[in-house]
């Protein structure tokens, strides 16, 4: 059983806006003792692969895990992305996306990066919270600047783990946590509720029906926390 914090607590958060002075919109994100590093950077254009006459902008995203971030040091990934890198860079671009009225912001692409510097579990999530608001910061400029006529933001994203350990329901897992977790979730919701990402998987036994709507609940509600503080940034 946890003895830092209840089954449903949140782990410590905080958000430090403008952290690097290039970006156009950075932050740095702290769940516990993860912490990420977000930025937005804005380019004219689009990718090649869509269509001209696509009245779209675009959004995507990057993630890395710094070589001294872990426990043990991981490799740079210079040359070929892994899978894992993949799937995480492609859940953060989908869940800011879904957010975004992309025919807001016509002939121009952001890039949210999400460069991890210490990892204890959650780094994915942490990314998706910290990339968005990255992009708020982003767009608030760009509005200012007259470079958008519309802001594009349709309403906050935030993101939160939760596994089942021991038969428990725990929220924002720590890397202890999640490797010993039996069930595996994150969770990616709008500020209204609406369910962008809802991944669970038993790592061993199956799980009840009960038990995954425990999770959802107890993850909505963290969820509901972190778009909270979103207004202190």
């Amino acid at each position: 059983m946890r003895t830092d914090r209840k089954n449903n607590q949140l782990r410590e958060i905080k958000f430090t806006k403008d952290f690097t002075k290039n970006a156009l919109g950075s932050v740095l994100v702290e769940f516990g003792d993860t912490r990420v590093i977000t930025t937005a950077s804005v380019e004219t254009g689009k990718p090649k692969w869509m269509d001209k006459e696509d009245s779209r902008g675009w959004l995507t995203a990057e993630y890395s895990l710094l070589p001294s971030s872990t426990n043990t040091r991981c490799q740079r990934e210079r040359s070929k992305v892994s899978g894992r890198t993949q799937e995480i860079q492609r859940l953060i671009g989908r869940s800011l996306r879904a957010c975004v009225d992309l025919t807001k912001m016509p002939d121009l692409t952001i890039t949210i990066d999400a460069d991890v510097i210490q990892a204890d579990g959650g780094t994915r999530t942490a990314s998706i919270c910290g990339g968005f608001l990255a992009l708020k910061i982003a767009v608030d400029k760009l509005l200012a600047e007259g470079k958008l006529q519309e802001n594009p933001i349709i309403e906050p994203v935030a993101a939160i783990s939760a596994g089942i350990i021991d038969g428990e329901v725990l929220l924002d897992l720590c890397y202890e946590e999640d490797s010993h977790a039996q069930v595996d979730s994150n969770v990616v919701l709008t500020k209204s509720g609406k369910i962008i990402e809802f991944q669970t998987t038993a790592e061993g036994e199956p799980y009840e029906y009960q038990q995954m709507i425990e999770i959802f609940n107890v993850a909505k509600d963290g969820i509901s926390k972190i778009v909270e503080m979103y207004e202190c940034v």
